[in-house]
């Protein structure tokens, strides 16, 4: 008998325990699409309970404290906040890999980790105070996207990077956010910040602060290395 596709329309009609894939400087965020490419073990049986029940799977970073790196191998504390995705491709390689794709849903605060018996975690969440993200392109119309593509403009020109300005062109205020924000080479801690951001334009605004603040950085160590 097949069974009926889930339809997530809101924070209720999320499951109340998530499995959550830990890792660091990894973001998703609502209606954008990531790709995963899982190997371990624990993270393929991950894949296969949530292929056979409602395909959901949260995406969290482990938490860093100071510059130690967390444990990957073990359980490492997690961040707070996290982003829940639906898997909407899904592929096995011949040496046994599960090349997936995730489309975000919504974000969740962590409750609580519980004890499932399973490999891989499984975490108690609340996405309640994420209403919004299920409403496509809200707080579109404050978003600074011309302070977003001037600081994206300096980016590429600094790094000799060209990008596809016609597609960047079409896309609305919360792909091109969105998209830029998962796609940006910043660290677990501007990606927690860009995550937990409580609207669009305060994504974008924060993206340019810190686009703005490494290109700083570059220009100041290129300076020190000339004198």
């Amino acid at each position: 008998m097949a069974t009926m596709r889930k339809t997530f329309r809101g924070p209720p009609d999320l499951p109340e325990i998530v499995p959550v894939f830990p890792l660091p400087a990894v973001l998703l965020l609502p209606r954008a699409q990531l790709p995963l490419n899982v190997f371990e073990p624990r993270y393929l049986a991950m894949v296969d309970a949530a292929l056979a029940g409602n395909r959901v799977i949260g995406m969290v970073q482990p938490r860093f404290d100071g510059n130690e790196e967390p444990d990957l191998a073990g359980a490492p504390p997690l961040c707070p906040v996290g982003c829940i995705g639906r898997i909407i491709t899904f592929a096995e390689t011949r040496d046994g890999r599960y090349l997936t794709t995730l489309t975000g849903i919504c974000r969740f605060r962590l409750i609580e980790e519980i004890e499932a018996g399973t490999d891989y975690r499984q975490c108690r969440i609340d996405a309640s105070e994420y209403a919004d993200d299920f409403m496509p392109g809200m707080g579109e119309d404050d978003v600074d996207r011309t302070g977003l593509i001037e600081a994206f403009q300096a980016y590429l020109d600094k790094t000799d990077l060209e990008a596809d300005w016609k597609t960047v062109e079409r896309a609305s205020n919360e792909v091109l956010v969105n998209t830029l924000s998962m796609l940006s080479p910043y660290g677990p801690a501007e990606k927690q910040a860009l995550l937990e951001a409580p609207d669009l334009a305060t994504r974008a605004s924060t993206l340019i602060a810190v686009t703005e603040l490494a290109l700083a950085q570059a220009d100041s160590d290129s300076n020190s290395v000339l004198q």
